[in-house]
């Protein structure tokens, strides 16, 4: 591995080290009770350090971190843009190892008990989705604010949301593959067969 494959994950293990030692001090302490510099010192690190990673405790927080989807879209081939966002879960996920999906779930799920985390991803989503929405209406010369792109992406995340609240019940459950499948239902056009009875 060359010099840039190894800054690249020693980087990588900093920004983890820094995500495990913030949950740990938010599970210990609280969110609001926890300050920069102590979960600096618990990562050892310097305080400029944690800056250089995320610029505000909150970033910490961030729904586009997991999984890594953006940067999966960029990289998704043409297709429908249920198909295209598929995908970049699909990728998204396999880019990660089982420990960082394992680590990072436990944090989503910590995150959506928080009212201040909670609070912080409301704030944040309009960015994601702006993101998500901007790669979306390139690819389909649409504009970004366009109803039907809104209308995908409603879709799409209300979809993923219902299988990521039952991977929170169950942490246990395959979580990227209940996402995918859920994707699939969608993709195919939710279609329900017709349930049969006997008699």
């Amino acid at each position: 591995m060359g010099s840039g494959g190894l800054r690249e994950r020693k980087k990588a293990r900093t920004r983890e080290a820094i995500l495990r030692e913030a949950f740990r001090l938010f599970r210990e302490r609280g969110y609001t009770a926890t300050t920069v510099e102590q979960i600096a010192e618990a990562a050892e690190i310097s305080h400029a350090t944690f800056f250089r990673y995320f610029p505000a405790k909150e970033d910490l927080i961030s729904l586009d971190r997991f999984p890594p989807l953006v940067e999966a879209l960029v990289v998704q081939p043409a297709g429908t843009p249920v198909a295209v966002l598929r995908g970049a879960f699909r990728t998204a996920f396999a880019s990660l190892s089982e420990e960082e999906i394992a680590a990072g779930h436990a944090r989503e799920v910590f995150a959506a008990t928080v009212p201040e985390l909670v609070a912080a991803n409301i704030r944040k989503s309009p960015a994601l989705i702006r993101e998500i929405s901007e790669n979306l209406a390139h690819r389909t010369g649409r504009a970004v604010d366009d109803p039907e792109i809104r209308n995908i992406l409603g879709a799409v995340f209300g979809v993923v949301a219902m299988a990521w609240l039952r991977w929170a019940q169950d942490p246990e459950l395959d979580g990227p593959a209940e996402i995918d499948k859920a994707l699939a239902h969608l993709e195919s056009g939710l279609s329900l067969p017709t349930a049969t009875t006997d008699g």
